[in-house]
């Protein structure tokens, strides 16, 4: 039966891969937008984390019906990111100007970065899965890790998509160890940062909309041992269909700012983003699945649990120390 299951949902990938390359872009956004607003209602158990996180994330600031809304856009832009994957074999240097605007706040970093190499970094927020490519077009080849899906027969499709511009992907066994060497050879490296993990020895807390969360801190530990600037960036989608792409002022881990402090500045740079354009963020997600043991249950969505791990972790550092300022 499973075997089965995989085959329908290969073919069908490769049908929706075949169709969507082919539309023009008016009917790709509504394509996205009918899928993503059918993907809502289908799912509830998403749509109930969803409604969780925006109740924990903004108390007291948003209506039921402001959440419900949200959290519906959330599902559209999340349809309408995969739908642009798809579409992706169709942008080029030609028609990137007219599709995709940029704005860089440090130009003289972003220069150093694309000789010198960087850790270029996103969250799972607008089109998440284009960046990488835009970049790639920009003339700036990366080096990511490969997402691997239960299903084995779907991870070579999306590898092709995501290769898109000659980028390199890396198997997740050993990752870390060949990310190394692509940086100490002064190559650039994409990562997300926005992934909630085990807590442990790759993981740190962070303030995350006034929650504690456990995140990986392996973007910084990288940068900063190997002495390479992090560059957070977002690409957010614009009201006529297209893209502005926004790439921040780096950061750059060093002795006086710790591995903690820089993964927290690189999280706050994107939680504002959030907050202005929250239906930008993948809400469905269960961001938050601990909870620390002095917080009211209330505080927390409901999926949140206690963890001895966390909690562990939790008292093993000072939340209350100042944040330093990027440079």
């Amino acid at each position: 039966m499973k075997k089965l299951r995989y085959f329908f949902e290969i073919e069908i990938v490769r049908a929706l891969g075949w169709c969507v390359v082919r539309m023009p872009r008016h009917v790709l956004l509504a394509f996205a937008r009918l899928v993503g607003t059918l993907g809502y209602y289908a799912d509830a158990e998403g749509r109930s984390t969803a409604l969780e996180n925006l109740r924990v994330a903004f108390p007291g600031q948003m209506s039921d019906q402001r959440r419900r809304e949200v959290a519906r856009d959330s599902y559209r832009n999340f349809a309408r990111n995969f739908a642009e994957l798809f579409w992706s074999p169709r942008l080029n240097a030609e028609n990137l100007s007219s599709i995709v605007s940029t704005e860089e706040e440090d130009p003289e970093a972003c220069a150093e970065a694309k000789e010198k190499g960087a850790l270029w970094l996103t969250a799972h927020l607008g089109c998440f899965e284009l960046s990488s490519i835009i970049w790639g077009i920009r003339g700036i080849q990366m080096t990511t890790v490969a997402q691997d899906f239960k299903n084995p027969g779907l991870t070579p499709l999306f590898q092709i998509l995501r290769a898109h511009q000659n980028h390199t992907l890396i198997p997740q066994k050993a990752a870390v160890v060949r990310l190394i060497k692509v940086m100490s050879r002064r190559g650039s490296v994409a990562m997300l940062a926005d992934l909630n993990i085990r807590p442990g020895r790759a993981a740190t807390i962070i303030d995350c909309f006034g929650l504690k969360n456990s995140v990986p801190k392996i973007h910084a530990m990288l940068a900063g041992r190997l002495g390479m600037m992090i560059l957070p960036a977002v690409c957010l989608p614009r009201e006529d269909g297209g893209y502005h792409v926004k790439t921040f002022s780096p950061i750059r881990p060093n002795g006086s700012v710790d591995e903690t402090e820089s993964v927290q500045l690189c999280w706050d740079r994107f939680e504002a983003e959030i907050r202005q354009r929250p239906e930008l963020w993948m809400w469905m997600y269960k961001h938050w699945r601990y909870l620390p043991s002095n917080e009211p249950d209330d505080a927390y969505p409901s999926y949140a649990n206690a963890s001895i791990r966390f909690q562990r972790l939790l008292s093993s550092f000072d939340s209350k120390t100042p944040r330093p300022e990027s440079k």
